[in-house]
C-alpha cells in the first residue's frame, strides 16, 4: 500500500494543462506571430478596434434574412422515452430488472439494466405486450398509458406517476437523494399529476390505495395538501 503525500504548502502546485503562456504576438518572424501578428495584410479585420458581429456579410442581405421561417418551437413539449410492458418482462425474467415495494423501477434502474438508452424528459410506460406482463411490477415513472396502467395492476403491481424536472431527473438517474425533488409548478402539471385516472402522485386517492408502502414518500401527501387546493378554484376549463 503506497504511502500518501501530505498536502502543505511546499507541495501545492497547479494541476498538468490548466496554465498556459501568454500569447504574444509582434515579437519578431521566430515566434509565428510577428509582422502583422497573426491578422493578415490589410482589411477591415486588421484595422485596431474592428468589430464585427457575427452573421454580418459586409451590407448584403444576410442568409439568415433569406430563408423563411416556419412555426415555432414549443418551450413546454416533452420528448418520453417510451417503455413497453412486454419488454420490461423480458428484462425481468433475463434477470436484468427486479422490482420490490422497497425498490421499485424508476429511471435510474431502465437506463442502467439497458432497458432505455436515454431517460430523455422522463419514462413513459406503454401497453403494447401487455398480456406478457406476469410479474408483480412496482413502478415511479413520469406518464403511465391507460393500458399500460391496467396492465400493471391487474398482475398485481403498482404504477405512480410522479413530476421530475430536468435536476430532479437527473438526481434520479445520478442515486442522489441529498436534495428535495422539485415540485410541479405549472398549472396543467399541477392538474394532470393530482388525477387519480393517471396515478399522478398529487392525488389523494392514489396515496390510499398505495398506503404504506416503501416507496411512498412523506413530502407527496403534503404536496397533495398544499397544491390540491385547485379543486376548490374555478378555472376556465381548458381547450382540447
Amino acid at each position: 500500500m503506497s504511502s500518501r503525500v501530505r498536502v502543505s504548502l511546499a507541495n501545492l502546485k497547479p494541476s498538468r494543462g490548466s496554465q498556459h503562456n501568454q500569447k504574444r504576438v509582434g515579437r519578431g518572424q521566430g515566434s509565428g506571430y510577428g509582422g502583422t501578428s497573426g491578422r493578415g495584410h490589410k482589411g477591415q479585420k486588421a484595422r485596431t478596434g474592428s468589430s464585427l458581429r457575427p452573421g454580418f456579410e459586409g451590407g448584403q442581405t444576410p442568409i439568415t434574412k433569406l430563408f423563411p421561417k416556419r412555426g415555432f418551437i414549443n418551450q413546454n413539449q416533452k420528448t418520453w422515452a417510451p417503455v413497453n410492458l412486454d419488454r420490461i418482462q423480458h428484462w425481468v425474467n433475463q434477470g436484468r430488472l427486479t422490482s420490490s415495494p422497497e425498490n421499485p423501477i424508476t429511471a435510474r434502474e431502465l437506463l442502467e439494466s439497458g432497458c432505455v438508452h436515454n431517460v430523455h424528459d422522463g419514462i413513459k410506460l406503454l401497453g403494447d405486450g401487455a398480456t406478457e406482463l406476469k410479474t408483480p411490477i412496482y413502478v415511479v415513472a413520469s406518464r403511465a398509458s391507460k393500458s399500460a396502467i391496467s396492465a400493471i395492476e391487474g398482475a398485481g403491481g403498482k404504477v405512480v406517476c410522479k413530476y421530475y424536472n430536468d435536476l430532479a431527473l437527473r438526481d434520479c438517474v445520478k442515486g442522489r437523494t441529498d436534495r428535495v425533488s422539485a415540485a410541479p409548478t405549472r398549472r396543467e402539471d399541477i392538474v394532470w399529476y393530482g388525477l387519480y385516472r393517471n396515478r399522478g402522485f398529487m392525488s389523494p386517492l392514489t396515496l390510499k390505495k398505495l398506503g404504506d408502502l416503501p416507496f411512498v414518500e412523506e413530502r407527496w401527501q403534503t404536496l397533495a395538501q398544499q397544491l390540491g387546493v385547485w379543486r376548490q378554484q374555478n378555472f376556465i376549463p381548458l381547450k382540447k
